[in-house]
């Protein structure tokens, strides 16, 4: 599992029909401070994630064409969770709004 920050959505006109009606975000990695990383991923959404939103993402590919229930699908990265907060040695690092 990684943390990231939704930044983006990736459009593509051809692609695998796995990512029919699916949406693609480019999320930019964090670390455990909560900033970026200097990493990003490209994920398929599995929770109405929008723009700004801390989410968990699932980096694995048979744990995310489980979710996406699809044994042969090209995908490795799907968001399944949006984070509320994110506390590190009990300091906040994430919350709504940071």
């Amino acid at each position: 599992m990684k943390i990231g920050r939704v930044v983006g959505t990736v459009v593509s006109t051809i692609n695998s029909p796995v990512f029919d009606n699916r949406k693609l975000l480019l999320c930019d990695l964090l670390g455990t401070d909560g900033r970026p990383t200097g990493g990003y991923t490209i994920a398929v959404d599995a929770v109405d994630a929008g723009a700004g939103e801390v989410v968990l993402i699932l980096d694995e590919g048979t744990g995310a064409r489980q979710i996406v229930q699809q044994r042969t699908a090209p995908i490795r990265a799907v968001i399944v969770g949006i984070v509320d907060e994110m506390v590190v040695d009990g300091a906040l690092v994430v919350a709504p709004g940071m």
